[in-house]
């Protein structure tokens, strides 16, 4: 199996299963003498670990991360040498009896079936790599990026859970890390935990729409034909598991509207060219404006769940399956930080290589 790998000059390389003994990472091309420590790791791997509330997956895992290469101590702090940078988390709850009365079944909306095609293999072991287990590390490699890119802000929320929308006019920022569904609006709370609880109790799923911001931006990040910064948060993106759609600024919503109303007019602002609106999300011809970058991205609802469907099995017998097991009622909710963590990648990549050429 290829493609493990994401980034140019800022690139890792995630390895391990869902079930296996550990999953890791290996991290390459960040600069030397950056302060480096777990802790600064495990902030953000904290934010995603499962087991934190009813209303995603109860597996309990620590996600405690341990460096394994990479840093070196001086004077009292572990700085990066520039150097690959290795990462392991062991993993502690595995169950893949759970999965035993499927093993030759596929999941409908799941990759099991086209996993097998490819590959040969029906990975019973939570999946194996299709697994979202994998997206820890890649959280992990979050944190290191954001250690690279100056000032820079990222703050990920839940915008909408299944088809209940947040109201944007009561948007807080401060109440986004004080609720288990990452929410800006306080008024969605009882709603959404209605929602959800009502869909354990049929054994079903919901999807969801995730909106993040990066502030601090600076000017010229990306290029404007093969190496597009849109382009390249799109693919980052769209490689999180269950992700269906992406949008940069207004998005889907630009084809509905007029040049006139689309446009972000500029102005000069303290002797600098200034724009009065943001519909671009920040990039413009695939180039960093300066503005903040707004993403949105579409979460498909669970594919494992626990009403029955009609399927096949691997002999090509028609069957139905009820899947068994600890999963989210909605991925979408611990989708948050890795979405957050990917664009860190991507901006990251795009500064190292901004700085290479433009120094």
């Amino acid at each position: 199996m290829s493609h493990n790998s994401f980034g140019h000059l800022f690139r890792f390389t995630t390895w391990g299963e869902s079930h296996g003994p550990s999953i890791g990472c290996v991290v390459d091309g960040t600069p030397p003498r950056i302060e480096l420590n777990e802790s600064d790791i495990q902030q953000w791997l904290n934010k995603r670990k499962p087991g934190q509330s009813k209303y995603t997956s109860p597996r309990k895992e620590d996600d405690e991360i341990k460096i394994l290469s990479g840093i070196i101590e001086e004077n009292g702090k572990n700085l990066t040498t520039g150097t690959p940078i290795s990462l392991i988390i062991e993993n502690k709850d595995q169950r893949s009896k759970d999965y035993s009365q499927i093993e030759e079944k596929f999941r409908p909306g799941h990759a099991d079936f086209t996993y097998f095609s490819k590959y040969g293999i029906r990975d019973i072991r939570g999946g194996g790599r299709q697994s979202a287990r994998e997206t820890a590390m890649r959280v992990a490699a979050g944190a290191i990026a954001r250690k690279i890119l100056p000032k820079v802000e990222i703050k990920g929320a839940l915008v909408q859970l299944g088809k209940h929308k947040i109201n944007k006019d009561k948007w807080d920022n401060s109440f986004i890390d004080k609720n288990p569904f990452w929410s800006p609006d306080p008024s969605t709370i009882n709603i959404w935990e209605t929602f959800i609880e009502e869909l354990i109790q049929e054994g079903d799923s919901c999807g969801a729409i995730i909106e993040i911001t990066a502030k601090n931006i600076p000017i010229g990040l990306g290029a404007p034909v093969y190496a597009k910064l849109d382009a390249e948060i799109a693919n980052g993106i769209m490689s999180i598991n269950a992700v269906k759609g992406v949008e940069i600024g207004n998005g889907f919503e630009a084809a509905t509207i007029k040049g006139s109303e689309n446009s972000d007019q500029m102005h000069m602002k303290k002797n600098k060219p200034s724009f009065k609106s943001n519909k671009s999300g920040g990039i413009l011809g695939g180039i960093s404006s300066g503005q903040d970058i707004v993403v949105r991205f579409a979460v498909k609802p669970t594919s494992s769940i626990r009403s029955n469907q009609k399927t096949v099995d691997k002999s090509g017998k028609n069957t139905e399956i009820s899947t068994k097991g600890r999963h989210a009622p909605c991925v979408g909710i611990r989708a948050v930080p890795v979405g957050e963590a990917m664009i860190a990648c991507v901006l990251a990549d795009h500064y190292l290589r901004h700085r290479g050429q433009n120094s």
